[in-house]
């Protein structure tokens, strides 16, 4: 069993039951794995959070680097595109939320995201041609992934679309 897998597993039970259901036995009955598969990867219920958290921060990261190309704006229109490839991709909004349930029982747990979150957002404002408007363009993608996580069903596809076209233009000056 491959550790996604299992990861998968505790994001859907977080998602659908929240933080309650969050046993080393139920993400293993989800995966469809013995417990024991599971303490190979995960051998507590905090490794499991951190690597929850861990994925969140490594996906995010990783698509704001692909869609970074060092142009005026460049910073903010690659948050908005990893943003959106994730609120309108196969792992959804859930992802992140989970995470974030899942680590804010334990301030220990939650500080890899909470550092994460400062360096997201702690860019030099200096990067867009207007730093104040790249700002609300950064926290206007924060919100509506809060918004998705909650309720997913809330913006067809076009309405979603026409959001994102229009933070990407913000930053363009």
């Amino acid at each position: 069993m491959k550790k996604n897998a299992l990861l998968d597993a505790a994001e859907a039970l977080l998602s659908e039951q929240g933080t309650q259901a969050l046993t080393l036995t139920a993400v293993a009955d989800r995966a469809g794995v013995s417990k024991g598969g599971l303490l190979y990867h995960f051998p507590t219920k905090e490794a499991l959070v951190k690597g929850l958290v861990a994925r969140v921060i490594e996906e995010f990261d990783a698509l704001v680097a692909e869609h970074e190309d060092g142009a005026p704006g460049s910073y903010s229109r690659a948050y908005v595109e990893a943003t959106f490839e994730i609120l309108t991709g196969e792992a959804r909004a859930h992802r992140r939320w989970s995470a974030i349930m899942a680590a804010a029982t334990d301030p220990e747990l939650a500080a890899p995201l909470n550092e994460a979150m400062t360096r997201w957002h702690g860019r030099a404002p200096d990067e867009d041609p207007d730093p104040v408007t790249g700002v609300i363009v950064r926290l206007a993608a924060e919100g509506l992934w809060e918004v998705l996580s909650h309720t997913p069903e809330l913006y067809g596809t076009a309405r979603l679309d026409a959001l994102k076209q229009r933070l990407l233009a913000l930053t363009r000056g």
